[in-house]
């Protein structure tokens, strides 16, 4: 029993490491835009992975790139934010399945109409979710996407985020949650790492990336 014990760790843990190597280590990928690290800079202050522009490319163009379809979202924070979404959940990138969410650029009186519009309101942990009509989501789905946020399906080493991407120009601890990131504000990239737990990839256009690191600055602690 102890050897068909240590066999199946062994079936296990190659297992793991195969997922791991076809996404972040592979040898001769079949498409090297489904790579993360494969990041482009069309322009100083543009960004393309996966496939697509951030500022430029539609939730359109998403789907067709992914072959899912999104699922659309509005979000009301507690402080009054909108946030327009598209959320994709069973994306196939490099041989492993991941989840995709994207951020919509909605000009602010348009998603205000969207808001008001809305079919259904639901409380949600961080706010509210609102049901938008089959026309706003219609037109939503040809508006630019503003930031990219990637989630693969397993655990992944810190060393191999260094491999691929090199040291990042800052560490900031939140400092309620713990959560670490690592900050590349030259590909518009922040990791964000949770010790055991999968990690989160978020991607921005270079030029907005202060938006998403002063909060962090504020309210965590950079790291040495």
């Amino acid at each position: 029993m102890a050897t068909e014990r240590k066999i199946y760790w062994g079936i296990g843990i190659m297992s793991v490491l195969i997922l791991v190597g076809a996404l972040f280590i592979p040898a001769e990928p079949r498409r090297i835009s489904d790579l993360p690290w494969h990041i482009e800079h069309p322009t100083s202050d543009t960004v393309r992975i996966f496939g697509l522009t951030l500022g430029e490319s539609s939730t359109n163009e998403a789907e067709q790139r992914f072959s899912e379809e999104a699922v659309p979202s509005l979000f009301k924070s507690p402080e009054g934010k909108l946030v327009a979404e598209v959320y994709f959940e069973q994306v196939k990138l490099g041989g492993l399945p991941s989840t995709i969410v994207l951020t919509i650029n909605v000009p602010e009186e348009e998603i205000k109409g969207m808001y008001e519009r809305g079919l259904r309101m639901a409380t949600t942990g961080s706010g509210k979710k609102i049901t938008m009509t089959p026309d706003d989501i219609t037109k939503l789905r040809t508006l630019p996407i503003g930031s990219l946020t990637y989630l693969p399906s397993l655990h992944v080493e810190e060393t191999i985020f260094i491999k691929r991407f090199g040291q990042p120009a800052q560490r900031i601890r939140e400092q309620k949650s713990g959560l670490i990131h690592w900050l590349y504000p030259q590909e518009g990239l922040d990791i964000t790492l949770n010790g055991s737990e999968k990690p989160l990839l978020q991607y921005v256009s270079p030029k907005n990336f202060d938006q998403l690191s002063q909060p962090l600055m504020v309210s965590g602690e950079v790291l040495k």
